[in-house]
C-alpha cells in the first residue's frame, strides 16, 4: 500500500513531534516531493552518498535517519562536501530524505529510552524534561455537555500528566449572554439576558497539541461562540526531555555493567572514570553527545550515566560518586533504528523496510 510523502510525514510527526526538537536543529523532511508514493524505505543513522546509493539501488523512495541530511544552511550545491553530494544525488534519483534528531531524542520513548531498555533498566522515566512546552486550555461548557467536551479534548491529547491520563478540574458556575441579531444561541431569546449553568474545564496539553486541542473543543461545544484560554505554562513536561533514568532489576558491580555495556555496543573498550568495584542500582543514560547533563543524572541519584562524546576535563569534573562511561555516539545512538522500523511496519506492513548496511561512523578504532 502506498502512501504519499506527505501522508507519511505527517504520520511520524505526530509520534515524533517537531515541536520537541532542540532550537538549533533542522529536524523533519530534507528532501522530497510530498505529493510523490512512498512505499520502500531505508533507515539510517546518517545520510552520506553512499546511503543514497544504497536507497536507489533498492528501490527505496525513501531515506529516514536519525542525523539530519542538512543540519546547517546550504549555500551552494557545487558537490564540495558529503551533504552537497548527498542532497544532489538525492534530488537526481528523487529520493526523499526525512531525519528526526534531537525530535526523536526528546520524544520519551526515543533514542535513549531504548539505550536504558537494552541495558535491562526498568521503570525508566525522563532525565531532563523539557520547559515551557505545555499549556493550559480553560473552556466554558454548558453543565450537560461537559462530558462529551472534556472526552473530545482527551481524544486530541489534553489531559496526560505523567502516568495519568484524563486529567481535569472542573468548577460549577453561571455564564450569562445576551444574543444578537443574527445569533443562534444555544438558550435564550434574542436580545434578552440569559444565565447558563456551566462547568470550568482545565486541562493541560502538550502545546504542539493546542491546535488539535482547539478544533475537538469547537466541534463538541454547543455554543456558537466559544470561549477559551490558552495559557503558556513553565512547568516541566514529564513526557519529553532529554536522556533517561531507570533502575536495574538487582544492583552489579561498576565493572559488570561496563562489560555489559561493550557487549551491546560492539565497542573494543569503554572509556570511563569512577569506581567500577561499587554496586549500582540507578542508571542514566543519553544517546549521542550527552556530557552536559552528568550534573542533572547525579541530582536524580543516578550511581552511573552512560553516553557518547564525552572529553577529558568532564571525565575530570564527573562527581566521584557516579560511574561516567563513553558508549560512543554512534553506538548509543544506533538502536533508534529499530524504533523507528517497528512503528512503520506496525503502520504499514507492506511497505518494504531495509536498515542500511552502510558504515557511516565516522570513529574507527585501531586494536
Amino acid at each position: 500500500m502506498a502512501v504519499t510523502l506527505g501522508e507519511f510525514v505527517k504520520w511520524l510527526e505526530e509520534l515524533i513531534p517537531p515541536a520537541l526538537q532542540e532550537h538549533y536543529d533542522n529536524s523533519g523532511l530534507q528532501t522530497g516531493y510530498p505529493a510523490a508514493e512512498v512505499d520502500s524505505v531505508l533507515l539510517a543513522v546518517d545520510v552520506t552518498p553512499d546511503v543514497i546509493g544504497e536507497a536507489v539501488t533498492h528501490g527505496c523512495q525513501l531515506v529516514v535517519s536519525h542525523h539530519p541530511l542538512i543540519f546547517t544552511p546550504l549555500k551552494r550545491l557545487a558537490f564540495g562536501s558529503d551533504t552537497e553530494r548527498s542532497v544532489a544525488a538525492a534530488l537526481k534519483n528523487n529520493i526523499a530524505v526525512y531525519s528526526a534528531h534531537t525530535s526523536f531524542d526528546n520524544v520519551q520513548h526515543g533514542v535513549s529510552h531504548i539505550l536504558a531498555e537494552k541495558l535491562g533498566l526498568q521503570f525508566i522515566r525522563v532525565l531532563v524534561p523539557l520547559s515551557g512546552k505545555l499549556s493550559k486550555l480553560v473552556t466554558f461548557v454548558p453543565s450537560t455537555y461537559a462530558g462529551s467536551v472534556r472526552d473530545a479534548l482527551f481524544a486530541a491529547g489534553a489531559g496526560q500528566i505523567g502516568n495519568y491520563d484524563r486529567c481535569s478540574f472542573n468548577v460549577q458556575g453561571e455564564g450569562t449572554y445576551r444574543a444578537g441579531e443574527g445569533a443562534d444561541p444555544f438558550a435564550g431569546r434574542i436580545g434578552e439576558d440569559h444565565s447558563e449553568a456551566e462547568v470550568r474545564i482545565e486541562a493541560v496539553m502538550p502545546s504542539h497539541l493546542s491546535g488539535a486541542c482547539v478544533r475537538a473543543l469547537l466541534s463538541a461545544h454547543p455554543y456558537e461562540e466559544v470561549a477559551y484560554d490558552i495559557i503558556a505554562l513553565e512547568n516541566e513536561y514529564p513526557g519529553a526531555g532529554a536522556g533517561a533514568i531507570g533502575t536495574l532489576p538487582a544492583p552489579v558491580r561498576g565493572s559488570e555493567l561496563l562489560g555489559r555495556l561493550k557487549l551491546l555496543t560492539g565497542m573494543p573498550f569503554i572509556r570511563y572514570s569512577g569506581d567500577t568495584s561499587r554496586l549500582l542500582t540507578t542508571v542514566a543514560v543519553c544517546g549521542g553527545s550527552g556530557s552536559a547533563f552528568i550534573p542533572a543524572a547525579a541530582r536524580a541519584g543516578a550511581d552511573a550515566f552512560i553516553t557518547g562524546d564525552i572529553k577529558y576535563h568532564t571525565f575530570a569534573e564527573a562527581p566521584e560518586n557516579l560511574l561516567v562511561a563513553d558508549a560512543g555516539h554512534y553506538e548509543s545512538e544506533k538502536f533508534s533504528l529499530e524504533i523507528l522500523h517497528n512503528l512503520i511496519h506496525k503502520k504499514f506492513p507492506n511497505f518494504a523496510l531495509r536498515f542500511s548496511e552502510i558504515k557511516t561512523n565516522p570513529v574507527n578504532y585501531f586494536q
